[in-house]
């Protein structure tokens, strides 16, 4: 599971162009910051691989992987 923390979020996009199943897509929203932020487009098509978490500079991605 895909959660993301909007307020430590900077907007800097690098979840959404490093996401290899392209399921993040930057909102319209605004965070408290006054950055953009992504959100999850398709959470059944998350594989947990961890790239988006792995590339955030912020660490406001983290990933849980559920139990079978």
């Amino acid at each position: 599971m895909l959660t993301i923390n909007i307020d430590l979020c900077k907007g800097c996009s690098y979840c959404v162009k490093f996401c290899p199943k392209t399921i993040l897509e930057m909102g319209k929203e605004r965070n408290r910051h006054g950055h953009f932020f992504p959100s999850l487009t398709d959470a059944e098509k998350c594989i947990s691989c961890g790239m988006c978490a792995t590339i955030c500079p912020e660490g406001a991605i983290e990933i849980k992987k559920e139990a079978n």
